[in-house]
């Protein structure tokens, strides 16, 4: 299938990769073009322009890092909006706001394109070894359409029905859920360690009996060694999202106090100059709240 493919960062990257592996055709289009000489030299065909990977009545795959950067890849002047036309599909698997995917859906509309929202659950090891989990939501002759495209990037896809909305909102929700996992660890760890419990004892037991999912054993093993680089993901991206997913909470007038909580560990984060390091580095903010030390090790 000849598909174009827009953001080649960590994610993207892997993701596009596979895409490659799994011999589809790839045109490619990254702010940072070094970012795309392997893929190039692998096959991939390089665009000036992101409206360049776009093939009227394509389908074309956008991995950006927020909602300003999707709607400028769309929107913009050198955008895909007008580019892909009637019968393209625009395969957009960022975390964004549902507002943004209601917006785009209805441009893409209005020009006989489809938009699918197909946000995944995964770290870049994941997108790597095609194991991340798709959230799948839009037309469904489009998401028919990309089904190959999207098993060819992750081990499982979800579909969700016909409004693009709903891809977006379960995608904050995991993440959310995420962010309180973090906190929860985070606050156990300390709490033993003020007691003289080490930290890694705390997380080997309950990983091995009541916690054993491997959110709770694979953050589990960063916040037990404060481990935040190299960033998995990012706690400035992390902010984003708690963000995203407060504005989605107050559109809808929904209380979301540990949200707020969640929010305010990354921003207070971020203020320390840690936007950096791995979003479980909120549990150095958690550390220090208890009087204790806590410096970052490398992974």
């Amino acid at each position: 299938m000849d598909i174009g493919f827009i953001g080649l960062g960590s994610m993207g990257h892997a993701m596009a990769d596979n895409l490659l592996k799994a011999g589809h055709t790839l045109r490619v289009w990254n702010r940072s073009q070094d970012k795309a000489r392997d893929l190039v030299a692998r096959g991939a065909q390089p665009a000036d322009r992101p409206r360049d990977v776009a093939a009227p009545g394509g389908i074309v795959v956008t991995m950006v890092a927020d909602d300003a950067a999707l709607l400028d890849v769309v929107e913009g002047p050198n955008g895909i909006g007008e580019q892909l036309g009637a019968g393209g599909i625009h395969l957009s698997m960022s975390t964004v706001a549902p507002q943004t995917s209601a917006r785009l859906a209805e441009l893409h509309r209005a020009k006989g394109a489809a938009y699918v929202a197909a946000p995944v659950f995964g770290r870049p090891d994941a997108a790597a070894a095609k194991m991340l989990f798709i959230l799948c939501a839009g037309p469904a002759q489009a998401c028919q359409t990309a089904q190959p495209v999207l098993e060819a990037m992750g081990q499982k896809v979800f579909a969700l029905g016909e409004d693009p909305q709903h891809a977006n909102i379960l995608k904050l929700n995991g993440n959310f859920m995420i962010m309180g996992v973090i906190e929860a660890m985070a606050e156990a760890m300390t709490l033993g360690e003020k007691y003289g419990l080490a930290r890694e004892k705390t997380m080997e037991v309950l990983t091995q009996s009541i916690f054993p999912a491997p959110i709770f054993v694979n953050y589990g093993k960063q916040i037990a060694a404060h481990t935040y680089a190299p960033a998995k993901f990012k706690l400035a991206l992390g902010l984003k999202d708690a963000n995203l997913v407060l504005d989605a909470a107050r559109a809808v007038q929904m209380p979301m106090p540990l949200a707020q909580l969640a929010q305010g560990r990354l921003q207070t984060a971020v203020a320390k100059a840690r936007g950096h390091l791995d979003w479980t580095a909120t549990a150095m903010n958690v550390a220090e709240d208890a009087g204790l030390k806590a410096s970052e090790q490398a992974g």
